[in-house]
C-alpha cells in the first residue's frame, strides 16, 4: 500500500484519502446494485445507521480505536440490523418501509446516545468516534486502507464467484427456489454484501451520507445498460470515479470530502438521467419532438394530398380550412416539407414536386400495409411474437410475409 501511496503524485494525506475514495467507490458501486435492483435501497440507509452504535459496542468492548476492532463491530450490529428489519416485515403487520424506518430511527438514536455517553467520561481514547457520523476521509490511515482493500476484494470475489446464482436470486427468488438454489442463503449473501460496503465507507462518507454511494453508481451505470454483468463494472467505474473526483475536489478546497463525494455523486447521477444515449430525459424529449414533428408533417403530407385529388392546388389558408389544424402548426410543417423538397410553390397555391408525390405514395402504401395488418395480421405466421414496427412493417415483416398479408387484405389467398 505504501509503494501505491508513493506512485500518486500528491501528499501523503491527500494520497491515502483518494485510494480510501476509490476503494468505497468501487465497492459501494458494485455492491449497493444488489440492494438498488432489488428495490431495497432503504435497507443500506438503515445499515449504514447502525453502523453507529456498532462502532460504539466494539469500542466499548476493547477499549481501542483498532479499525478491524471497529469494522468488525460495524458489521456485527448491521447484520443484527437487517435481521430485525426481516423479522418485522415477516412477523408483523408493518410494510417493508415502516420496518425500516422503525429499525434505521431506533438504531440510530441508540448510536447518538453512547456517542453522548462514551463523551461525557472525557476519555480522550474516544475522540474521533463521532466521525463516523458525518464521516473524516482526512483522518483514514494505511491501516484503515489495508482494511478497506482486504473487504473490497474479498468481497468482489465473492460476485464474482456466485455471480450466477446471485443474479437469479436478485430478478426471481421464486424461480431460483425451484430449480434448487439456497435461497436464503444467496439473501444473506446480498445483505452481507451490503453490510460490507457500508464498513468499507462509513469512516469516509458517515453513516449519514453513506446511502448515497450505496445508490448513486447504480442509478448512472442503469441509465447505461441493461445487462447485470455490465451493470456491474459500469457501477464500479462510476463509483471510482466519483470518489476519486470527489477527495480531489474536496482536498484541493479545503472542505470535507464525504459531502463533496455525495454532491460529485448526484451530479454524476442527475447528468445520466438526463444526456444517457436513448434513455435520457433529454434523449427521449428530442424523441417524442421528432416523433410529433414528423407525425405533423406526414398528416400535412397528406391532406395536401387529398386537396390536390379534389381540386386546384390550395392556398395556404384554403388547406387549413380543409385540414381543421391550426394554422401555428400547419405553417411549420409547410416550412419543413418545403425545405425538404416534396412542396412546388405556384404563387401562393401549394402543390407537391416529383419528390412530394414519392413521398406521398410511400405514406399512403405504409397506411395501407398498416390497415391490412390490424385486419388480417392474424392470418399470417411469424417466425416470433414481435410486434411489428408501424413505421415501417415491410421491414418488420419482411418481403413474402408482406406479400402475403397484402393479399389477404385484397381477397387473395383463403378468401
Amino acid at each position: 500500500m505504501d509503494r501505491l501511496i508513493e506512485l500518486i503524485p500528491l501528499s501523503y494525506t491527500d494520497s491515502v484519502v483518494l485510494i480510501g475514495a476509490v476503494i468505497l467507490g468501487v465497492a459501494a458501486g458494485v455492491l449497493g446494485a444488489f440492494a438498488v435492483l432489488r428495490q431495497r435501497s432503504l435497507v443500506g440507509d438503515a445499515l449504514s445507521h447502525a453502523a453507529l452504535p456498532g462502532v460504539c459496542v466494539a469500542f466499548i468492548a476493547t477499549g481501542a480505536k483498532d479499525a478491524v476492532t471497529l469494522a468488525v463491530g460495524a458489521a456485527v450490529v448491521g447484520v443484527i440490523a437487517a435481521g430485525l428489519i426481516l423479522v418485522i416485515e415477516r412477523t408483523g403487520r408493518i410494510r417493508p418501509d415502516a420496518a425500516i424506518g422503525v429499525v434505521l430511527t431506533g438504531f440510530f438514536s441508540l448510536g447518538i446516545v453512547m456517542l453522548t455517553f462514551l463523551g461525557n467520561f472525557n476519555n480522550s481514547s474516544q475522540a474521533g468516534l463521532d466521525t463516523y457520523l458525518f464521516g473524516q476521509a482526512a483522518g483514514l490511515l494505511v491501516s484503515d486502507l489495508t482494511v478497506m482493500g482486504l473487504l473490497c476484494a474479498a468481497s468482489l470475489g465473492l460476485v464474482a464467484v456466485a455471480f450466477r446464482p446471485l443474479k437469479v436470486a436478485l430478478f426471481d427468488l421464486s424461480f431460483a427456489g425451484s430449480v434448487g438454489l439456497p435461497v436464503r442463503l444467496l439473501e444473506l449473501a446480498m445483505t452481507a454484501m451490503l453490510v460490507i460496503a457500508i464498513v468499507i465507507g462509513v469512516r469516509t462518507v458517515g453513516a449519514i451520507l453513506m446511502v448515497a454511494m450505496l445508490i448513486v453508481p447504480t442509478v448512472t451505470a442503469r441509465q447505461l445498460t441493461s445487462r447485470l454483468s455490465t451493470l456491474l463494472v459500469v457501477a464500479g467505474i462510476a463509483g471510482a470515479v466519483v470518489g476519486s473526483a470527489g477527495s480531489l475536489i474536496s482536498t484541493g478546497a479545503g472542505i470535507p470530502t464525504g459531502p463533496v463525494i455525495v454532491l460529485v455523486g448526484f451530479v454524476v447521477a442527475m447528468s445520466a438521467i438526463l444526456l444517457a444515449p436513448g434513455r435520457g430525459v433529454v434523449w427521449k424529449a428530442h424523441r417524442v419532438t421528432s416523433e410529433r414533428r414528423r407525425a405533423l408533417n406526414e398528416g400535412v403530407l397528406i391532406d395536401l394530398e387529398t386537396a390536390l385529388q379534389s381540386g386546384p392546388p390550395p392556398t395556404v389558408g384554403q388547406l387549413a380550412s380543409l385540414s381543421g389544424r391550426p394554422p401555428a402548426g400547419l405553417r411549420r410543417a409547410l416550412r419543413n416539407l418545403d425545405r425538404a423538397g416534396v412542396l412546388r410553390r405556384d404563387g401562393d397555391r401549394i402543390a407537391l414536386s416529383a419528390t412530394g408525390t414519392a413521398a406521398v405514395q410511400t405514406l399512403l402504401d405504409r397506411r395501407e400495409l398498416w390497415s391490412a395488418w390490424l385486419e388480417n395480421g392474424w392470418r399470417i405466421e411469424l417466425p416470433d411474437a414481435g410486434e411489428p414496427d408501424p413505421r415501417d412493417l415491410r421491414a418488420s415483416l419482411g418481403d413474402d410475409l408482406t406479400d402475403e398479408l397484402l393479399a389477404f387484405s385484397r381477397g387473395g389467398p383463403g378468401e
